[in-house]
C-alpha cells in the first residue's frame, strides 16, 4: 500500500521538528524562542520547558498590527520580531534559544529572527 505525498511530507516534517526539539530545550534564564508561520500569519513565544509556561508571545493578528492588508508577510514578520523583542525586554529576557521549528531559516522566519536581534535578543 503506497503513501500519499501528503502523508509522507507530514512525517518528514514530523522528524526534522523531532530532531531540532532533541538539540534544544528553554529555560528561564535562557527561554525557547518557538516559530509558527501559518499561510496567512506568523506566531512567536517565548517559552520555558522546565515548566512549560510561555513567559511572551507575539503574532501577526496582535491589535497594533492589524493593518497587515498594507504589509506584506515578510513586513509582518519584522514588525512580530521587533514586537516579541519589546515584550521580552519587558519580561527581563535578553538571551534565547531559537527554534525555527521544521521551517528553513529563510525569508519570514529569518526576517523575524533578524528583527528580534535587532531588537536587543541574543540567539
Amino acid at each position: 500500500m503506497a503513501k500519499s505525498k501528503t502523508k509522507i511530507k507530514s512525517l518528514r516534517r514530523s522528524r526534522i521538528r523531532k530532531g531540532i526539539r532533541n538539540k534544544i530545550e528553554g529555560t528561564a534564564e535562557r527561554p525557547r524562542m518557538s516559530v509558527f508561520r501559518s499561510n496567512r500569519d506568523i506566531y512567536v513565544q517565548l517559552i520555558n520547558d522546565m515548566q512549560g509556561h510561555t513567559l511572551a508571545a507575539a503574532s501577526s493578528r496582535d491589535a497594533d498590527l492589524t493593518p497587515h492588508q498594507m504589509l506584506n508577510k515578510t513586513e509582518q514578520a519584522k514588525k512580530v520580531g521587533e514586537k516579541l523583542a519589546s515584550a521580552a525586554k519587558e519580561a527581563g529576557i535578553g538571551r534565547v534559544v531559537f527554534d525555527r521549528g521544521w521551517y528553513l531559516y529563510h525569508g519570514r522566519v529569518k526576517a523575524l529572527a533578524d528583527a528580534a536581534r535587532a531588537g536587543g535578543l541574543q540567539f
